[in-house]
């Protein structure tokens, strides 16, 4: 059975003892989702850690250090200025 035919049935009853019928299925997933956002939240300064650490700030914790710095300088020399051909200062190469 699924969500539709459950919905279905439980109207049926509702109004057969004069009730309201339940809400539609989906109609209060955003609602929930906000709720269990804001319980963690809650729970995290409980015990006192940052309430809005978001997973990308999460990650960037994990590849810098300090002021955005990375760990370990990159592998090998720093590539090539485009801007200028080698071997000449212009497009002519004069």
């Amino acid at each position: 059975m699924d969500a539709i035919q459950q919905h279905m049935i439980d109207s049926y009853r509702a109004a057969q003892h004069g009730e309201l019928p339940p809400p539609l299925p989906g109609r209060h997933d955003w609602a929930v989702v906000r709720d269990v956002r804001d319980r963690r939240r809650f729970d995290a300064v409980v015990a006192g850690l940052p309430a809005r650490r978001r997973w990308r700030t999460a990650l960037r914790g994990l590849f810098t250090h300090g002021h955005g710095h990375r760990l370990t300088p990159p592998d090998g020399p720093a590539p090539p200025d485009s801007s200028t051909p080698p071997g000449g200062s212009g497009p002519s190469g004069v």
